[in-house]
């Protein structure tokens, strides 16, 4: 190929697309002759991780500005597509649809505020925190505020929060392969651990960026594809984003017609930890306006403080590219989100209209138990039926699944050829190695560059400040495998407290830092020091049995969090002294959204 690699990207990943496309092919005539589900499995999950590895090795650097930020030469669509990969994680890919499919419409706040988030991202932040020039968010917090303990303290809330946020998608990796490799969950973490670590150690920003770009390719390929094949198969149109309605009120008609009876405690002791009931169970979640809002509020406002999405903008040419990038983020989540809801819908009416072949409510509990795909996944401990009536069939509140198999499972009950639940397996991996890599890479180059070079080792040489980035990739990335594998919180759960903690202790100090000149050092300190703080109280309160104050929950502590750090940073930062003429002139560059970066390279 003519010209150097930026050029020829939209061939390359052309190319890709092609090659991937064939494989899926070559894989659906495989299992026409005979391949077994178990070959597949392994099959799509190998290629496709040897692929991301593949690209980590090319992507090798030794530079620190290639390894931290990409060499800032990442063209807007890819940073787009590199962006959506990086935030529509395990989260997205595996449990939204099952958050959807077992907590209602309710939890669609997500998406609004997971969304609606990149506003305040292309509004507030991005163009304006590019144009600063640094490599990482508690680098922007050092140079703004000045002083190595607000530095500090921006590391300490990026680790939490990113750390809470990492062991979630290490969870969802551990969770497929688990099952395409049928491996214990245990160490199926571990397999997940390396094949993320393969994408991230040599190339840094620069190889998670061009392997991002290949996952996005992948998982939305095995995300829509399914859709819209169980739609068209079902009679819900090749479109069934159009259909939503119809299809919802129909299920709302079977389960009238099914009725629902509230299951005992003895009946739910049998349950396996992590299940839930196929419907109804919990459809009073965010059913007030106040949940919905205050949960899509948190959304947004943790969406604009995590420093793994900030970190994306950093790698564009220019301040003006990052406005765009924002733009092309927004259009590749989108292609997921919308779909979110539609894949929840079907997979729930693929298992209760009585119509179509693949409805199991009001057939014998011994013929659903004899049924391929519930013996795969019950021996995956993620679904489960009991009789508890002693009729003898099964019935609306007898049959359980968990939130990670909505997704996973959905193609297999919906009939179609396992080279689509291989698939599937794939893109979900794609999903959870991409938003690890980035979180991973987020924590370590803050460790590296704003602990051990700006504080510890201010001298220290460019290989030796990547050989501890490195070390660090891995001494973090086993922490959060084996915090994962204890399984304290499922994969949505973590994600929403990673939102939270980022914004309690983040999101004020960098949009005041922007947008107000008299915020200074000691009122970013006061306001991640007791935002953070306070949120995490709040949310130990609310676990052990305190009772919310206005309505704020464990899923939305942040608000209150955050609320505690603009009073504080406002505060402290009128009564403490203004920053000197510099700072407050540099403030006043950074707002113009265009012309040179400040600080330049570093």
């Amino acid at each position: 190929m003519k010209g150097n690699f930026i050029d020829n990207l939209p061939r390359v990943y052309g190319i890709y697309t092609g090659g991937f496309l064939a494989f899926i092919i070559i894989m659906a005539i495989c299992e026409q002759m005979g391949m077994t589900a178990k070959t597949i499995g392994i099959c799509f999950v190998a290629f496709t991780v040897a692929i991301y590895a593949i690209i980590g090795w090319l992507s090798r650097t030794a530079q620190a500005d290639a390894y931290y930020v990409a060499g800032r030469q990442v063209p807007t669509v890819f940073n787009g597509m590199a962006t959506a990969a990086d935030w529509m994680s395990g989260a997205s890919f595996v449990a939204m649809a099952g958050g959807i499919y077992f907590k209602g419409y309710g939890y669609m706040a997500l998406l609004v505020g997971w969304t609606g988030g990149y506003v305040l991202v292309a509004s507030l932040l991005a163009p304006y925190l590019r144009k600063f020039g640094c490599y990482t968010v508690p680098d922007f917090i050092g140079t703004r505020y000045g002083g190595n303990l607000s530095r500090l303290l921006a590391v300490i809330v990026l680790t939490v929060a990113s750390f809470t946020y990492v062991t979630a998608q290490i969870n969802a990796t551990g969770t497929i392969a688990s099952v395409a490799l049928d491996i214990p969950f245990q160490y199926a973490v571990y397999v997940g651990l390396v094949s993320i670590l393969l994408c991230s150690m040599l190339g840094g920003m620069r190889g998670v960026t061009w392997t991002q770009v290949a996952q996005y390719i992948v998982l939305i390929i095995a995300y829509l594809l399914p859709v819209f094949w169980i739609s068209n198969k079902m009679g819900a149109g090749f479109f069934p984003h159009f259909m939503l309605a119809d299809e919802v009120a129909r299920i709302g008609e079977l389960e009238q017609q099914f009725g629902f009876v509230k299951n005992s405690a003895a009946d739910l002791a049998n349950v396996p930890k992590g299940l839930a009931g196929i419907t109804k169970a919990h459809s009073a979640v965010n059913a007030t306006p106040w949940a919905f809002i205050s949960l899509a509020l948190a959304m947004m406002m943790g969406t604009a403080s995590l420093p793994h999405v900030m970190m994306r903008y950093f790698t564009t040419p220019s301040v003006k590219a990052a406005r765009k990038s924002v733009g092309w983020s927004l259009f590749f989540i989108f292609l997921l989100y919308s779909s979110a809801p539609m894949l929840a819908t079907l997979s729930k009416l693929s298992l209760i209209d009585p119509s179509l072949p693949t409805g199991i409510i009001g057939k014998s509990i011994a013929e659903v138990q004899a049924i391929d795909w519930y013996q795969n996944w019950n021996q995956a401990n993620l679904m489960f039926v009991s009789d508890f009536n002693g009729n003898g069939t099964l019935e609306l509140n007898e049959f359980f699944m968990g939130g990670k198999a909505v997704v996973l499972a959905t193609p297999e009950i919906a009939g179609l050829p396992y080279v689509i639940s291989g698939l599937v397996a794939a893109g979900g991996m794609a999903a959870a190695m991409s938003t690890a890599d980035g979180l991973i890479l987020a924590i370590a180059n803050a460790l590296s560059h704003d602990l051990y070079y700006k504080i510890i080792d201010p001298k220290a040489e460019t290989a030796k400040r990547l050989v501890v980035a490195r070390v660090l990739l891995v001494v973090i990335g086993f922490a959060g495998a084996t915090i994962a594998a204890m399984e304290i919180q499922g994969i949505l759960g973590s994600v929403i407290w990673a939102f939270d903690f980022a914004m309690s202790g983040l999101f004020f100090p960098l949009v005041l830092g922007v947008w107000w000149k008299r915020a200074n050092k000691e009122g970013a300190i006061a306001g991640m020091a007791l935002g953070l703080a306070s949120g995490m109280g709040y949310l130990i309160w609310v676990r052990n049995g305190g009772s919310g104050f206005l309505g704020i929950t464990q899923l939305t502590f942040g608000i209150f969090g955050s609320a505690v750090s603009l009073v504080s940073m406002v505060v402290v930062s009128l009564i403490t002294s203004a920053p000197n003429a510099a700072t407050q002139k540099m403030v006043d560059e950074v707002r113009v959204p265009s012309g040179r970066t400040i600080l330049g390279k570093q």
